[in-house]
């Protein structure tokens, strides 16, 4: 044998000797808005979190229990789709993505996740629904392929009710404002059923609902207002929830009113003190402000907030606990690189540490989260928006029993069976 042959040799053998040398990439599809009026105050914040994520899982500067590199030592790449477009471009979008990736996590819009989750089945593609909230995912259908990590919006409701309900127990009228979709129907039931269900007799006054990114609601504002309702319910998001905000606080709707946005809380690192006082915001559970107080969530904002020098929102903390949770999936699982049948296995029913707190995925037969809520309300301090009065509800006096829907929960007087 030639002498720089041998020696070529003998290097490449020392090389994949060396402790990760076969490793192979495992492709993530990341889907989430990068344009349109959801990227700025949703989907790049979630982008940010999964580039933030997979760049330190694969340097190992993660803390227990995630200090292993990447995937069971398999570095992540990650594969970023734009969420805009409407769903039917999202289901092409994700017809052409599944073959090119090991597993795919995405989507929040409500109307993407109930179009993509049959495709995901059809195509035998292990998908993370990581944000969106529509309780019909697993309530209406069953799944082997699909998994969502983030709670459903039915915890948003009942949080957002029984907060409304101890902190202003005399109130006798309500109204909503929310979009004419999956999300914004789902979540305006849930809360007028909650509602009435804790206290029956409490008047409905109005139901306005909006197109989805319409930005202007001047008449609709002007309804609310006229309607006599002491309380107005919003799970308006993006730039909805910014139009609202800036619309309606001028004219005095939050003045006049209790306004509750049970999704608000992405609003507040944008709109700041524009968010009247009084206001009492959600967070889909227990992210942003409302995260508790141990080392691994305040090693992830301090991690992300050192990266983009703004304090994580809550689409961060939902996408950030994705991966985490396909990597304690996958790492359960066994071996270097388990098959997508085994992943799939150890992730049902699985119990994991996410940066806002512990998940279990209890509901939709081991495939749903559940998690704790956490509700407060909007203050100005120094010049600055904080959120005080935080009060926080177990997951389950805020989520139905496994194989039980959310309406039918909701209307028993929250029976847990």
């Amino acid at each position: 044998m030639r002498p720089w042959l041998r020696s070529t040799l003998i290097a490449l053998a020392a090389l994949l000797m060396l402790p990760g040398a076969l490793a192979q990439p495992v492709r993530v599809g990341i889907v989430t808005f990068l344009s349109g009026p959801a990227a700025g105050p949703f989907g790049v914040p979630a982008r940010n979190a999964a580039e933030l994520m997979a760049e330190v899982l694969n340097a190992g500067s993660v803390q227990a229990p995630y200090a292993t590199k990447g995937f069971a030592g398999n570095p992540i790449e990650l594969v970023i789709i734009d969420e805009a477009g409407g769903t039917q471009k999202q289901v092409a979008e994700f017809r052409n993505l599944a073959p090119r990736v090991d597993m795919v996590i995405g989507y929040i819009s409500s109307g993407d996740c109930l179009g993509i989750a049959p495709v995901a089945e059809e195509l035998k593609k292990l998908t993370v629904l990581f944000d969106c909230g529509t309780p019909r995912i697993f309530e209406d259908a069953s799944y082997k392929y699909v998994f969502r990590t983030g709670p459903h919006a039915t915890l948003d409701s009942v949080s957002t009710a029984l907060y409304l309900l101890e902190k202003h127990p005399k109130v006798q009228s309500i109204a909503g404002i929310n979009q004419n979709y999956a999300w914004g129907q789902d979540s305006w039931a849930d809360f007028e059923a909650a509602v009435k269900a804790m206290k029956p007799g409490i008047e409905v006054k109005t139901s306005q609902m909006t197109k989805l990114y319409s930005g202007q609601f001047g008449a609709e504002i002007s309804t609310l207002m006229s309607s006599g309702a002491e309380v107005i319910h919003s799970s308006f998001w993006g730039g909805d929830l910014e139009g609202l905000v800036l619309q309606g606080a001028p004219r005095g709707l939050f003045q006049k009113h209790i306004v509750v946005l049970a999704a608000g809380e992405p609003a507040i690192n944008r709109l700041g003190t524009k968010i009247p006082e009084g206001t009492i915001i959600g967070a889909r559970g227990p992210f942003g402000p409302f995260a508790p107080d141990t080392p691994f969530a305040r090693w992830f904002k301090n991690a992300y907030q050192e990266r983009y020098q703004v304090a994580p929102n809550y689409a961060s903390y939902k996408m950030a606990q994705a991966i985490l949770g396909l990597k304690a999936a996958y790492e359960k699982a066994g071996g270097a690189r388990p098959t997508q049948e085994q992943i799939i296995a150890a992730f049902e029913g699985l119990t994991f540490e996410g940066p806002g707190g512990p998940v279990r995925m209890t509901l939709g037969k081991g495939h749903q989260a559940v998690m704790d809520a956490a509700v407060g309300t909007a203050k100005h301090v120094g010049g600055e928006l904080q959120i005080v009065d935080i009060k926080r509800y177990p997951a389950d006096k805020v989520n139905p029993p496994e194989a039980v829907k959310s309406e039918a929960w909701i209307k028993s007087g929250f029976k847990s069976r």
